[in-house]
C-alpha cells in the first residue's frame, strides 16, 4: 500500500473516529496509524507491554538546596597574629588539613618558649630527683631532701604537661611537639591556618599584613559533595509524610535532572504563622548539579498499592479532550498497525499511570514515539479536510 494511501486510509479512520468519540460511551473506539519498518526506526517507536504494577498517590513539595551544617565550617585563627601568606581564595577546592593561610604569631611563641623551658624544667628536676633517691637509699640523704625533690619533680612534670596541653588545643600533635625542640628559631612565631576537611572556600575575609585574632572567622569552608533539600509542608499532609519515604526531587528550571533522596527528618512543630513543618532530604552531590540556594520541587510517594494495569507516563496523550494510547495490533508483510485507544486513568507517579479501563494486561503500548503517532492521526485529518 502506498504511503498516499496509508494517509487516505489514516484519514477515513481519523474521520470516523471524531465523530464516534465525543457520543459514544464505548471506551475502545480506534483510529489506525500503519507505519513500515523503516518509519518506525525512523520516528523512534518503543513498546512496552501493560501490566500489573504498584503505584501510589503523590504529595508535590517545594523547598530550597542548603548546605549540610555539619559540612560548614567557619575557619578562624587559634592565636593572634599578623598575615603573613593566604594560601586559598573564594572558589578554591582544598583538601582536609590543608594550609589556607600562615600568620606570624607572637603568642604563639610565648607558648613554644614556655614548653620548651618546662622540658628543661622537668630534666632537671628528674635529674635531682634521681640523685636525691639514690643518697636517701644510702642514708646519706635526709627523707626530707628525697621528698622535696620528689614533689619539685611531680609539678615540673605538670607544668610540662599543661604546657603541651595548650599546644594540643592550637592544633599541634605528639609528633609536633617532639620535633619542636629541633624546629629553627625564625619559624617559632609561625602558625598555619588550616582547612578542617575538604571541600570549597565560600568566603574570604583575610588579606596580607592584616592583624587577626581567634574571633576572626577568616575563612568559610562547605563540604558541598552532600547537600540537605529543605521542604515545606502543610499541615493537612502530614499524616502522610514520615521518616524514611523516598522523594524524587528536581530544580524549578528543570536544568539539573532529577535526584531522589529519603527523609531524614520531618519536623515535630509547626510554625504559628504558615501553619507548615519542614522536611529534610539529604541529597548526594558528588557531581556538583545541586547549588546552595536552588529552589527545587519534590514528590514523595505516600503509599503503594497494587494495580491491575499501569504503564508508561508517556505512553498516555491527550487528543480531542480525551486521554489516548496507542496499542500495537501487528500488520501485515510490509507495515504495522497501531490502533489509538481511548483510556481511562487513575492514579498516576513521575513516570507511571494506572489505567482503570481501555488497556488490557498484556497488550503492548507505544511509549516513546507515542506523540508522533498522535501527529499522525492529525495529519490525516487535514489532508481529508477535516482538521478541527
Amino acid at each position: 500500500m502506498s504511503r498516499i494511501m496509508r494517509y487516505l486510509t489514516r484519514g477515513v479512520f481519523a474521520i470516523f473516529l471524531l465523530a464516534v468519540l465525543p457520543a459514544s460511551s464505548q471506551e475502545h473506539e480506534e483510529g489506525v496509524v500503519h507505519l513500515s519498518a523503516s518509519e518506525i526506526e525512523e520516528f523512534g517507536i518503543q513498546l512496552i507491554p501493560a501490566a500489573a504494577g504498584v503505584i501510589g498517590p503523590t504529595i508535590e513539595l517545594a523547598g530550597e538546596i542548603v548546605t549540610n551544617p555539619d559540612r560548614f565550617a567557619h575557619v578562624v585563627p587559634r592565636v593572634s597574629g599578623v598575615v603573613s601568606h593566604v594560601a586559598a581564595g573564594v572558589g578554591a577546592r582544598v583538601q582536609g588539613g590543608a594550609v589556607l593561610a600562615t600568620i606570624d604569631s607572637r603568642e604563639l611563641s610565648d607558648l613554644k618558649s614556655d614548653y620548651l623551658a618546662t622540658l628543661e624544667r622537668r630534666e632537671l628536676a628528674r635529674t635531682s630527683f634521681e640523685r636525691e633517691e639514690r643518697l636517701w637509699k644510702q642514708e646519706i640523704s635526709s627523707e626530707r631532701e628525697y621528698l622535696q625533690a620528689r614533689q619539685a619533680y611531680a609539678e615540673a612534670r605538670i607544668n610540662a604537661r599543661s604546657a603541651g596541653l595548650k599546644l594540643h588545643a592550637l592544633g599541634f600533635s605528639e609528633a609536633d611537639l617532639q620535633a619542636l625542640p629541633m624546629e629553627p628559631d625564625a619559624s617559632f612565631t609561625r602558625f598555619d591556618i588550616r582547612a578542617p576537611f575538604s571541600g570549597i572556600v565560600l568566603d574570604k575575609h583575610i588579606t596580607l599584613g592584616e592583624s587577626v585574632d581567634e574571633k576572626t572567622a577568616v575563612f568559610s569552608v562547605t563540604d558541598l559533595r552532600q547537600v540537605w533539600a529543605i521542604f515545606t509542608i502543610y499541615q493537612r499532609d502530614l499524616q502522610w509524610i514520615r521518616q524514611g519515604q523516598s522523594v524524587s526531587i528536581q530544580d524549578r528550571e528543570q536544568s539539573s535532572g532529577r535526584s531522589s533522596g529519603d527523609i531524614s527528618y520531618v519536623s515535630p512543630v509547626i510554625d504559628e504563622v504558615t501553619r507548615t513543618a519542614s522536611v529534610r532530604v539529604v541529597l548526594d552531590n558528588a557531581q556538583g548539579n545541586w547549588r546552595p540556594g536552588m529552589f527545587v520541587l519534590g514528590e514523595v510517594i505516600t503509599t503503594d498499592r497494587s494495580a491491575p494495569v499501569v504503564i508508561e507516563r508517556s505512553a498516555v496523550q491527550s487528543y480531542e479532550g480525551s486521554e489516548i494510547v496507542f496499542v500495537h495490533h501487528g500488520g501485515e508483510e510490509t507495515s504495522e498497525e497501531f490502533h489509538l485507544r481511548q483510556v481511562r486513568t487513575g492514579e498516576s507517579t513521575e513516570d507511571l499511570v494506572e489505567i482503570l479501563s481501555g488497556v488490557e494486561p498484556g497488550e503492548h503500548v507505544v511509549t516513546a514515539g507515542a506523540f508522533t503517532l498522535k501527529t499522525e492521526i492529525q495529519k490525516g485529518e487535514f489532508e481529508s479536510g477535516h482538521n478541527h
